[in-house]
């Protein structure tokens, strides 16, 4: 209507031509990307701290049983790479077993991975780009340079910011005997090859500090231990990062064998930790929300 009369204005064929094509134009684009977005979340999440977890708690099991939390996510990292024909059906179950660990491994090795980077434990870009059209990840975990230290010695970011969350909470200062990312002490059976795993000197402290050096490292995410000569070692604490991506397959076992209270040894034998020194099972990023 024209607002001054009340009438209603004549318009040109030209016009009412053109706003009707506009029209036409204009509402599909809208339905398109409504359409886009709609289906974007539609996705599924796959959290990839939890699938991290189990691929470390899960392989050495004597079943097919599956981590709290985990299984529907495992199960999707599993239905996308039986999709790329990498996984059998009937191992897509939410247990991430040593069939998915392989499984994954050859998904990275497509991607043209090597070494560390297809040990079969989900990295963020891998995860990203086997969900394509399938799932996001959320809580991503990274582990940062491989070439920090703490200390002098080489260390992931990750496991830098691990150790100096733990250090604060000692009167005393974390030293190191060993880094990651090194084969150069063959009495670590491999554990150090990746990253996550450090030894820690305990020289010059009183048992109860070193109970509670253990208990600091637990707290904010490690499997940590105190070695002692009775398990044939020299005193020191051996500490590896909980979910760290980078973790060798000789270190992984140990994430299982602590979330089930076990010392992370050949034996297999229980934790010598004393009870009051024990923390719920936990791992950097969980620790970090709080």
């Amino acid at each position: 209507m024209n607002e001054s009369t009340g009438m209603r204005a004549k318009r040109s064929r030209r016009w009412v031509l053109g706003t009707g094509v506009a029209a036409a134009i204009a509402v599909p684009t809208v339905w398109v990307a409504n359409s886009a977005l709609a289906e974007d979340t539609r996705l599924a999440s796959v959290d990839m701290e939890l699938v991290l977890v189990a691929a470390q708690v899960d392989p050495r099991k004597s079943g097919t049983g599956t981590t709290p939390g985990a299984k529907d996510h495992v199960q999707r990292v599993e239905q996308a790479l039986q999709a790329k024909g990498l996984l059998k059906a009937a191992q897509v179950d939410g247990h991430y077993g040593t069939s998915t660990v392989s499984a994954y491994s050859a998904w990275q090795k497509k991607l043209g991975y090597t070494g560390l980077d297809a040990n079969g434990m989900p990295g963020k870009t891998s995860m990203t780009k086997l969900g394509e059209g399938r799932f996001t990840v959320s809580r991503a975990v990274s582990v940062g340079s491989n070439s920090d230290s703490y200390g002098g010695k080489r260390v992931n970011s990750r496991t830098k910011s691990m150790l100096a969350a733990a250090d604060s909470k000692l009167s005393w200062s974390i030293k190191l005997t060993q880094g990651s990312y090194t084969s150069a002490n063959p009495g670590s059976a491999g554990t150090h090859d990746g990253g996550g795993v450090v030894d820690i000197s305990v020289s010059g402290l009183s048992s109860t500090q070193r109970w509670q050096m253990v208990k600091a490292l637990r707290t904010v995410g490690f499997a940590a231990w105190l070695r002692t000569p009775d398990q044939g070692f020299a005193y020191h604490i051996h500490a590896v990062a909980v979910a760290d991506p980078d973790l060798a397959s000789a270190a992984q076992p140990q994430v299982h064998d602590y979330y089930y209270g076990k010392n992370g040894l050949a034996s297999h034998g229980a934790d010598n930790t004393p009870s009051s020194y024990r923390v719920g099972f936990t791992w950097w990023e969980k620790y970090k929300r709080g």
